[in-house]
């Protein structure tokens, strides 16, 4: 479940949006004022925030700065103001979007989707980036580590670059087997073991911190 906060001094209001955000199995946190939910943002790392603008004490510009400096979720603005310089001011603080009350919940249902999606995208964009440490040539069906070129076989080529689409991710044995030798393969799965040996070698991975043994579970490439 994607975990969603909501920030709003309106009990009526956070109650009705937590209600129907549950109804849509959310993971629905809620706070009262801004600096409790800061706090509770900081705690639980909910996707995305939706943040009313006119609090008491800490507004919700305030909110939206802290969140996306220290937290870094999506974030909508609510606000009962309509004006033009208000969404400008609310977007340049680093909110995601902004919706005007009075608003329907399927509007808000329907953005809080949107944001999710680009939170989705992002977080894919980071994993590249990551991997960045590998760049494929696929045309070449060359793998360079930090700029030079490795030596791979075949098999070690189709094997790193699984690691790669999959950057961060767990992958069992099994898996790996079926996703580089192929369903139609029948030695041993050790055979994975023998070749993720000599990838580290290969790659100069000899404390295994780049090709990680998930003990019980696989390996996973970590690129940190």
């Amino acid at each position: 479940m994607e975990r969603i906060l909501i920030i709003d001094d309106e009990r009526s209001i956070v109650q009705f949006l937590q209600m129907g955000l549950e109804a849509e199995g959310f993971d629905v946190l809620t706070a009262y004022d801004g600096m409790n939910g800061v706090f509770l943002a900081k705690e639980k790392r909910p996707a995305v925030a939706i943040v009313d603008i006119m609090m008491p004490g800490m507004d919700g510009y305030e909110v939206c700065r802290m969140l996306k400096k220290q937290v870094g979720c999506q974030v909508i603005l609510l606000s009962a103001k309509g004006e033009v310089e208000d969404r400008i001011k609310g977007l340049n603080v680093g909110a995601d979007d902004y919706v005007t009350k009075p608003f329907s919940f399927e509007e808000l249902l329907a953005r809080l989707h949107a944001r999710l999606r680009n939170q989705a995208v992002h977080e894919v964009e980071e994993a590249i980036e990551e991997a960045s440490l590998f760049t494929v040539d696929e045309q070449q069906k060359q793998i360079c580590l930090n700029g030079e070129p490795l030596t791979l076989t075949r098999t070690e080529y189709k094997l790193l670059c699984y690691f790669i689409d999959h950057v961060h991710i767990v992958l069992s044995k099994e898996a790996l087997l079926n996703s580089v030798w192929g369903y139609d393969y029948f030695g041993s799965v050790n055979v994975v073991e023998a070749y993720i040996k000599t990838l580290r070698q290969k790659i100069g991975d000899d404390s295994h911190q780049i090709i990680q043994t998930v003990r019980g579970f696989g390996y996973k490439l970590d690129v940190n």
